[in-house]
């Protein structure tokens, strides 16, 4: 049977059968990973590892197309206006958050049909202002990455949500939008950092803060909690604490946005079974396809700019050595 349709059925069971499957996810066969229509298509591809070149969407059509289904997607998409990328069908610059929302949420929901019924998705998504006074004029060189002339919330806004000093919400509001095309919110985990760059302010308290999001598809799904959880003296484990302190990340290559590996290890610990199959859609630097393989999984990365799929290949290869 296509491993494809496996799948499908797999979404069609009972609770019971629901709570069997949670336990002992249907694993992705390595023929499948190795199909020969994806690797000609990848920019990168050895026997643990996927990377595509590509707009999101569409890298993730092929993954349907091949019947290759991932345990878990652990991901940090570009954040609203927040940085130019300086590449065509890039997300982040939308015109309103309205708009940035929607299309991320469109994005996930192709993500879903890669999916196994048993995975998660980890979303780590930060929040913005809106300035509406125009392109900014000084020299910030702690944020210089950040500042690339006219960003989206600089313009006029329309004087309900995008208007002068307001906070977006817009991690907030983008889980109640995926809520509202049925995904199910496990958790809002708090990313405290003790190392922030400083907020240029004198007005409101500095951001130190952002979310990581755990998604799922339905009621059982593949949770290791002994892999993350905190031992007691009775040998059991209580579950991970949703606050996780965990300082920015050195960002040593190119990418101005990089991951921190202490970041992603309970979302990619405790929802990839063994051998099982990590997803990044927004792949970037690709600390998640790094750790992912370290820990002994496979790993699929998906990113728009060919820079950063370089570095992911050097990276990987450096890291065979």
């Amino acid at each position: 049977m296509h491993p494809g349709a496996v799948q499908r059925r797999a979404r069609g069971v009972n609770a019971k059968q629901q709570q069997v499957l949670a336990k002992h996810p249907l694993r992705t066969t390595q023929s499948v990973f190795e199909n020969s229509t994806l690797r000609r298509k990848a920019f990168y591809a050895d026997s643990r590892t996927l990377i595509f070149q590509a707009e999101v969407r569409e890298a993730l059509g092929w993954l349907k197309e091949a019947g290759l289904f991932v345990d878990c997607i652990v991901t940090s998409p570009p954040f609203y206006g927040q940085r130019d990328y300086g590449v065509a069908g890039q997300i982040g610059l939308e015109g309103t958050p309205y708009e940035f929302i929607a299309k991320l949420v469109d994005v996930f929901c192709g993500a879903r049909d890669v999916l196994k019924t048993t995975g998660s998705l980890w979303m780590n998504l930060g929040d913005t202002y809106w300035n509406g006074r125009g392109e900014h004029k000084g020299k910030d060189h702690k944020q210089q990455a950040r500042r690339f002339g006219l960003r989206p919330q600089d313009r006029r806004g329309d004087g309900r949500l995008c208007k002068n000093k307001q906070l977006l919400l817009i991690p907030h509001r983008f889980a109640i939008a995926m809520q509202d095309r049925e995904w199910i919110v496990r958790n809002d985990n708090v990313w405290v950092k003790p190392n922030p760059i400083p907020d240029q302010v004198a007005d409101r308290c500095s951001m130190s803060h952002e979310y990581v999001f755990h998604f799922v598809t339905q009621r059982f799904y593949y949770f290791n909690r002994p892999a993350v959880g905190r031992k007691t003296a009775h040998g059991t484990y209580m579950p991970p604490l949703d606050t996780w302190e965990v300082p920015l990340s050195k960002g040593r290559t190119l990418h101005k946005a990089t991951f921190s590996e202490e970041l992603i290890r309970i979302p990619i610990l405790a929802t990839t079974p063994p051998n099982g199959v990590v997803l990044d859609p927004f792949a970037g630097s690709g600390t998640t396809l790094l750790f992912a393989r370290q820990q002994g999984f496979r790993a699929i990365g998906i990113d728009i700019k060919r820079e950063y799929c370089e570095v992911m290949r050097d990276t990987l290869r450096g890291q065979m050595v």
